[in-house]
């Protein structure tokens, strides 16, 4: 039976959730939609069609992985979810995760990311630290960015070994710290890392490398295949513009890489970049890792392309053939072997 793509499960979804839910409000009430994630209507009403779904923290006897939940500041009301595998009794590497959504949608609790930071933990046998930002458009980008940097000192502040957390300041190697993340999540990690390279943090950050899978970027002229998928490029453009409406355009190096002039700065020297063949983002993917080299970053930067798949199809369906490949090329990458 031929699986469904990514982008074809979410129109399902909101197809259903649309037919079901029984909008009392008509088209003229509408500020914008992208479809099929979100719709924002002019009175302030927003729905989401996808990523609302949530889990508790819990031990899973599956992977062996117990996580929790823990709040980062109670000023930016921001959280996150704490996994550690099982046995861990000395240092283990830190993975600090950020999940895509486009940054409308999806959570650090919701059942997907919940169910690949346990099986991602248990095989590479790291401790990982998923981020709960805020959302757009309640909260228009900057603030996921923000949110994701305060995170990431947040976390590093324990290096001492005497932070509030105890997980963090018991089994964390600071000497072994990775950012990792998929979609607009892998645009975050990118330009944390940029801001590692950039900045002098007060605990200091230093970053054994970063990985992206899928990453969203974008820039203001169509190229490679999004110039053949000109209706999901226009998904891709619509994401950026209402996400950030005071950005600088769609050349705005936060999402557009290569038109960054400081991009020999980024603050490690390993990266891993996994793209899907049938993803309108794959060529973005392809294009970054050409950037780094142009821009003179002394790092190796590696791209795995899953062919014959689309957007984050490890997520979708983790236990499929390729999805277990990346899981154990990701894994052997955060425990420094060769990728």
């Amino acid at each position: 039976m031929r699986r469904k793509s990514s982008i074809q499960i979410l129109i399902a979804v909101f197809t259903f959730c649309s037919l079901s839910i029984g909008f009392a409000a008509n088209s003229t009430d509408i500020l914008y939609e992208i479809y099929p994630f979100i719709r924002v209507y002019k009175n302030g009403t927003i729905q989401r069609f996808t990523g609302t779904d949530r889990v508790p923290a819990s031990f899973d006897p599956t992977t062996g992985v117990k996580s929790k939940d823990i709040q980062i500041s109670s000023k930016l009301n921001l959280f996150a979810r704490f996994y550690l595998p099982t046995n861990a009794s000395h240092k283990l590497p830190l993975l600090i995760y950020i999940h895509g959504g486009g940054f409308f949608t999806e959570s650090a609790f919701s059942p997907m990311y919940h169910g690949h930071l346990n099986s991602l933990v248990a095989k590479a046998n790291v401790i990982a630290l998923s981020i709960e930002y805020r959302l757009a458009p309640e909260h228009p980008l900057p603030v996921a960015y923000e949110d994701s940097w305060f995170a990431l000192k947040w976390a590093v502040s324990h290096s001492k070994g005497n932070g509030h957390e105890v997980w963090l300041n018991n089994y964390a190697d600071f000497g072994r710290v990775y950012l990792g993340g998929d979609s607009a999540g892998a645009n975050i990690v990118h330009n944390m890392a940029m801001r590692v390279g950039l900045e002098s943090p007060e605990y200091g950050v230093k970053l054994s490398g970063v990985f992206l899978n899928c990453p969203y970027f974008t820039g203001k002229n169509p190229t490679g295949n999004e110039i053949a998928k000109m209706n999901l490029r226009n998904i891709i453009v619509n994401i950026w513009l209402h996400a950030y409406p005071n950005s600088t355009g769609l050349d705005d190096p936060l999402v557009n890489p290569v038109m960054d002039p400081k991009l020999s700065k980024l603050g490690c020297k390993r990266v891993l970049i996994f793209v899907s063949e049938k993803d309108v983002l794959r060529d973005r993917g392809w294009y970054y890792k050409e950037a780094l080299y142009k821009s003179g970053w002394t790092g190796n930067a590696n791209v795995v392309e899953a062919k014959g798949e689309d957007h984050v199809f490890n997520l979708i369906y983790p236990t499929s053939p390729k999805a277990i490949h990346l899981l154990k090329t990701l894994a052997s990458f955060l425990n420094q072997r060769k990728f």
